[in-house]
Order: C-alpha cells, then sequence, then structure tokens
C-alpha cells in the first residue's frame, strides 16, 4: 500500500511538471493581465490630466452611485438573459427538427450553421443596412404586408434599439446553441425511446421523461457558454447602435470602452473592467453548482 502511495505521488509530480508550461502561460496571458487591472482600478488614473494618484476603493464606492454604470448594467443583464433564454428555446426546437432523418436534412444542417459561421462584424453591419430607416429591407417587407403603416427607425428609437439588438444576437448564435444540443441528442441511446414507444408512450411524453432529462447537462453547459459571452457583449452593439440612442443599448462592455479609451480615465475604466469580470466569474460559479446539483440528482435516480 505504501508503494502504491509512493507511486501514485511521483506520477503527480511529474503530471505537475507536465502541465507547469501551460500554467505559466495562462498565469502571464490572463492572470497578470488581471492583477494588473486590479491595481489600475485603485487609483485614479487620467491620460488627459496626467494623474495616477492611490484612492483605495473609492472607485468602487463610485459604481453604485454611477447612473450610466447603472443602465448600462441594467442593459447587460436584459440583454443577457432575453438573448439566452430566446436562444435556448429557439436553438432546442431546431436540434429536435435535424436530429431527425428526412430528405435535405444534411442541407438543413449546413444551412443552419449559416449565420453562426459568419463573422459577427459582417452580420452586425448586414443587419445594419436591413434595419435602416430609409432604405432597409426590414420597412420595406413590412409596409408591402402590411403589419406596419410607416417606415421605423428600429435603431434610433429608445423602445426598440435594444429589442433589435437581441433579434440579431439571437438570429447570430442561435445555431451555436443548436449545434451543442444536437450532440447532447445524438448521446441518447435510441433504445431507450424503442422501449417507451413500446410500453405506449408518446412524442410528449418521451421528450419530457427521456430526452430533457437526459440533455439538461448540456444544456446548462450550453447556456453557462452562451450567458459568459452574452455579458460581455461589445462588437454587435458598437456597430449597430454604439450604445444609442440615449444610452438605451449601452452595455458595460461598451460603456467601459469608452470610459478607458474616449475619456481616458484608465482609473474608473479598469473598475468597470473589474466589475464585468466578477460578475462573470461569479455567474460561472452558480452554473456550476447547479451543474453539480444536477448531476447529483441524476446519479439518485
Amino acid at each position: 500500500m505504501k508503494r502504491i502511495k509512493t507511486i501514485a505521488a511521483r506520477e503527480t509530480k511529474q503530471a505537475l511538471w507536465y502541465i507547469f508550461p501551460s500554467l505559466a502561460a495562462l498565469c502571464v496571458v490572463a492572470l497578470y493581465p488581471i492583477l494588473n487591472t486590479f491595481w489600475l482600478s485603485l487609483n485614479r488614473v487620467s491620460l488627459a490630466l496626467q494623474i495616477f494618484t492611490y484612492s483605495g476603493f473609492k472607485n468602487y464606492m463610485r459604481l453604485f452611485q454611477d447612473p450610466k454604470f447603472i443602465n448600462a448594467w441594467k442593459n447587460t443583464i436584459t440583454f443577457t438573459l432575453t438573448s439566452v433564454g430566446l436562444e435556448t428555446i429557439i436553438g432546442l426546437l431546431i436540434a429536435l427538427v435535424i436530429i431527425n432523418n428526412f430528405r435535405g436534412r444534411s442541407l438543413t444542417r449546413a444551412s443552419v450553421l449559416v449565420p453562426w459561421a459568419i463573422p459577427t462584424v459582417v452580420s452586425s453591419r448586414m443587419w445594419e443596412w436591413i434595419f435602416n430607416s430609409n432604405y432597409g429591407v426590414m420597412n420595406y417587407f413590412l409596409l408591402k404586408v402590411g403589419l406596419i403603416d410607416k417606415a421605423q427607425n428600429w435603431l434610433g428609437t429608445q423602445g426598440m434599439a435594444l429589442g433589435t439588438a437581441i433579434f440579431v444576437d439571437v438570429w447570430k448564435t442561435t445555431p451555436f446553441m443548436a449545434l451543442l444540443i444536437l450532440a447532447g441528442l445524438t448521446s441518447i441511446p435510441r433504445g431507450l425511446y424503442e422501449s417507451a414507444t413500446i410500453d405506449g408512450s408518446n412524442s410528449l411524453q418521451s421528450f419530457f421523461y427521456i430526452t430533457f432529462p437526459l440533455v439538461t447537462p448540456i444544456l446548462l453547459v450550453s447556456m453557462l457558454l452562451r450567458t459568459l459571452d452574452a455579458f460581455r457583449v461589445f462588437d454587435l452593439i458598437f456597430i449597430l447602435t454604439k450604445g444609442g440612442p440615449a444610452d438605451s443599448t449601452e452595455v458595460l462592455s461598451t460603456y467601459t470602452y469608452k470610459t478607458l479609451f474616449s475619456v481616458t480615465n484608465f482609473g474608473y475604466g479598469s473598475t468597470l473592467a473589474m466589475s464585468m469580470f466578477i460578475t462573470v466569474t461569479a455567474i460561472a460559479i452558480v452554473y456550476y453548482f447547479v451543474m453539480k446539483t444536477q448531476e447529483a440528482e441524476t446519479l439518485d435516480r
């Protein structure tokens, strides 16, 4: 037994040496920038005013008194929850369809992935033209079919701009969710459905008692990846609206960018960046415990 423990300890030490280069590289490219950003957030740094003074946690206290930060926070939460929720539901429906055998399935699967394959900058610019209030195809089509009686300023109206941005994000990223969920669906043994059919279960019962419980882990992983990505959205919002009109689509990433590079307030801008990092870390931790709980419940069954 003692010899086994010695061998295990030696193998563990060897394994640590093998992964040491990766850990060192991770510290250089990830840990150092995080620590440096945190240090900057504790200072008052302005290139325009040539100021670099230690201020402690005053920048963090300022967050809760900054109406622009609160507005950006609310917009970010709204964007994240709505887009991830819609993408999960629609992605699940698409995956349930394209997993079946039908004529033209390969072409359908390939076409579903097209929006995700288009670079975000390109697709955002494309949708900006489509939603243009003067020459956009969207207004032309909706006027033709009689759904609207006058051209709408989709990206220039406070009540519609954020919803339009969410629509574009859902169109762009739903294929990613569908692809991940499809991978989970294909891992479910077909024999379970055959047994359920023999026992007299219909399609709806098979979904709720077989498909949904078994695909839940991949759903949680997919939602985690999309939540972390959606919370950090920048390029889509910046190209479509640049945070306007009247800050109605301002999210944390665009507000941080403007504070850092337009105002050149690196102290407060770093604080905004750290607030995003802390929130994203908290979201990941919550998802981790939810997945662990779900896994434990599955094993108990």
